[in-house]
């Protein structure tokens, strides 16, 4: 009996301790409306995105992080959730398909997918001690539907390459040459005794066709100032992508050969800084949807610096005729709204309004404003922006005061080509002297904007609740036409 009680606890304290080597995460709880804006419910949060696609259907895999990165000792007790959709607008959600497992697994990092001959292939890093250092190694699972994952061993199956840190080898990225079956990895990491000291942060380019036997080639990114985090790579409408994070601020390259050389885009619009490490995936009719994560701010303060973890962002990708990619607003995935506001616009200084939906303001001299009352904390706001000619710059102030004090700047200059929102801005935005439409998301702190279905920008926000919006603008004349204020439904 004492043998029996002694196997019984022993399984039940074995049974314990592997359930609590995770957080636990209730997929049955979660939004299946749009995944705009989302967050897990409950002391959870969205870290970095592994979006991928097959037949028309959205996999939304992201890191399920429980503490700002601080679980498991700091080291992240990140696990994979997947949400997928195949229309943007409702979403199934799943129990975590990358979990911890095992003691020494201390989180399940950032990797990609492919599918491959019937199978899907995860790959993945994942973070341990050895011998009380952290290192990062590189991790595989199988699955025949894309949702129940088992892991490959050994596990880890590659843990270095040789000239390269083992502290940062981490997010590979996965595709496979259909020609000779290779899988090729781009993985992140930092090279060692580089000649710039300061510029050793590269991609790490293994292939296999075994997944066994690895062959280490020239990296194909160098010189960067700290490790390219979480890359993707994409061929699309003739152009090749390689896109990579430094310090969560997103960049890419593009050439019309497959590993290059590369060239820079004419600005970079998947920069932004509270948009973190973008990745993309095909969908339907050509298109192409990018996945990435809005940081929280350290003890919820404006101007204080982000902290790992926060909320789903997605955004819409396109593409000019030199292979430069734009951004705008997924039309499906823009949060539903209630009936539009019946606003009066308040006409304050050099400004009149031709109708109840517009306002013209000419303040050649200084600057010229209006504004209007009582705006919904959650809402929505959209216009069309008329320059008439020169101007320094032209805007608006968002959940402002009675005075326009407080709030935050959404301020648009095109002579230097910058769009600030609060204290973040965007670079390289072209055709702001001209007619554009705004779209303006205000939700639970978020404020994101589309900027003429071309650039976005987005900002997490805290101390700022006034309800007010005014408009303006410096040195010229600008028409602000077709306002319209809508509350948002509530979730």
């Amino acid at each position: 009996m004492k043998k029996l009680l002694f196997t019984c606890a022993f399984a039940f304290m074995a049974w314990y301790a592997q359930a609590q080597l995770g957080v636990k995460y209730d997929p049955t709880i979660q939004a299946t409306k749009s995944m705009q804006y989302f967050k897990p419910k409950g002391n959870l949060f969205v870290g970095d995105c592994i979006p991928f696609s097959k037949d028309g259907v959205y996999y939304y895999y992201w890191l399920l992080d429980s503490a700002h990165h601080k679980s498991l000792n700091g080291l992240g007790g990140h696990q994979w959730a997947l949400s997928k959709s195949s229309d943007l607008k409702t979403w199934q959600q799943f129990p975590l398909v990358l979990k911890i497992d095992e003691p020494w697994e201390k989180s399940i990092c950032t990797g990609s997918v492919v599918f491959y001959k019937g199978k899907y292939y995860a790959f993945y890093a994942t973070r341990l001690l050895n011998d009380g250092k952290v290192n990062e190694q590189l991790s595989y699972a199988i699955s025949n539907d894309g949702v129940n994952f088992e892991k490959q061993k050994p596990n880890p199956f590659y843990t270095s390459a040789p000239g390269y840190s083992k502290r940062d080898f981490r997010d590979p990225k996965v595709f496979v040459d259909e020609k000779t079956g290779e899988f090729h990895l781009f993985v992140s990491s930092w090279q060692e005794n580089t000649v710039m000291k300061n510029n050793g942060g590269a991609l790490v380019h293994l292939s296999s066709k075994d997944l066994k036997n690895w062959t280490v080639h020239e990296p194909i990114l160098t010189g960067q100032p700290s490790t390219p985090e979480c890359p993707d790579y994409f061929f699309w409408k003739g152009w090749y992508y390689l896109v990579y994070s430094d310090n969560s601020n997103t960049s890419y390259v593009k050439s019309r050969k497959p590993y290059g050389p590369w060239e820079a885009p004419r600005y970079q619009a998947l920069n932004e800084d509270w948009s973190n490490v973008v990745k993309t995936a095909e969908f339907k009719n050509g298109r192409r949807i990018a996945a990435a994560w809005v940081p929280n701010r350290f003890e919820g303060k404006d101007n204080n610096g982000e902290i790992f973890g926060g909320n789903s962002l997605f955004r819409e990708v396109g593409q000019e005729s030199d292979g430069t990619l734009t951004t705008s607003f997924p039309a499906e995935m823009i949060p539903e709204t209630a009936e539009a506001l019946n606003i009066k616009i308040v006409n304050d200084l050099q400004s009149s309004s031709p109708d109840s939906h517009s306002v013209s303001i000419n303040s050649p001299g200084g600057v010229g404003s209006a504004h209007v009352e009582n705006v919904p904390a959650n809402c929505r706001i959209t216009m069309e922006i008329e320059p008439v000619g020169l101007n320094e710059e032209f805007g608006l102030y968002l959940r402002s005061g009675a005075r326009a004090d407080g709030g935050y700047r959404l301020n648009f200059s095109a002579a230097n080509k910058i769009v600030k929102l609060g204290n973040t801005a965007i670079e390289g935005v072209d055709g702001l002297n001209k007619p554009i439409k705004v779209d303006v998301v205000i939700k639970d702190g978020i404020i994101d904007v589309d900027v003429d279905h071309r650039r976005t920008i987005v900002n997490r926000t805290y101390e700022q609740n006034g309800s007010f919006v005014w408009f303006y603008a410096k040195h010229g004349q600008v028409n602000f036409k077709s306002i319209t204020i809508s509350p948002l439904k509530e979730d």
